[in-house]
């Protein structure tokens, strides 16, 4: 999932604020009850959306792709004293987990979850502007996110769209579908005038979207 060397990031990580004990203990448990646990955000690239969230104070944030709930609480530590997080996952299984997960980081009050396919829920979501959003689920639909989610973010809002280097096979020599797909995104929101945008080669890959 690296895109940078292994050293590098090592790095990295002790010369950024300490990963905080619960969110340790989510890290170890995803890595030990959980089927891909490589797709859990992890140390480095959590402080990452935690000082992005703290920069720009959300109100509202939506995540799409919760998981074992990791990125979920980064972003919330940077809500407003009245902000929610709306967060949509697909496997319902993970219910009870993600409750104790944010119970324990006492981010609970703050997090709406919904269970189900991201495409149909995204619309369904009374909120009518969120201040940042995050699209870390199934990648083949990560443009059709991107553009359902486009006209609910405010005006210099951020969206926030990971594994956008695709283990470096975007600029590579693979034609897979999954890369073609990743490439179409990335080459698309590149030529979007309605935002700015950059790529930054943490893990495999995050772009930022600030909406003009």
């Amino acid at each position: 999932m690296e895109i940078l060397p292994h050293d590098l990031q090592l790095y990295l990580e002790d010369h950024c604020d300490p990963e905080p004990a619960e969110l340790q203990k989510i890290n170890r448990y995803t890595y030990l009850k959980v089927l891909r646990p490589h797709m859990v955000s992890g140390h480095y690239q959590g402080r990452l959306l935690s000082m992005l969230s703290k920069m720009i104070q959300p109100r509202r944030i939506l995540e799409i792709g919760t998981f074992t709930g990791y990125a979920t609480v980064c972003l919330a530590e940077g809500l407003t004293e009245d902000g929610l997080i709306h967060t949509i996952e697909i496997d319902r299984e993970y219910e009870e987990m993600l409750n104790q997960h944010f119970k324990s980081t006492n981010v609970d009050k703050k997090v709406v979850l919904h269970f189900g396919p991201a495409a149909e829920l995204i619309v369904q979501i009374p909120e009518q502007s969120f201040d940042l959003v995050f699209i870390d689920a199934d990648k083949k639909n990560n443009l059709l996110y991107f553009n359902t989610v486009f006209d609910k973010v405010r005006s210099g809002g951020l969206i926030i769209i990971d594994n956008v280097l695709w283990k470096g096979k975007v600029y590579g020599a693979e034609n897979d579908t999954d890369t073609k797909t990743i490439r179409e995104l990335n080459d698309h929101i590149a030529k979007d005038t309605r935002v700015e945008k950059l790529i930054l080669p943490v893990r495999d890959g995050f772009m930022i979207i600030r909406k003009k």
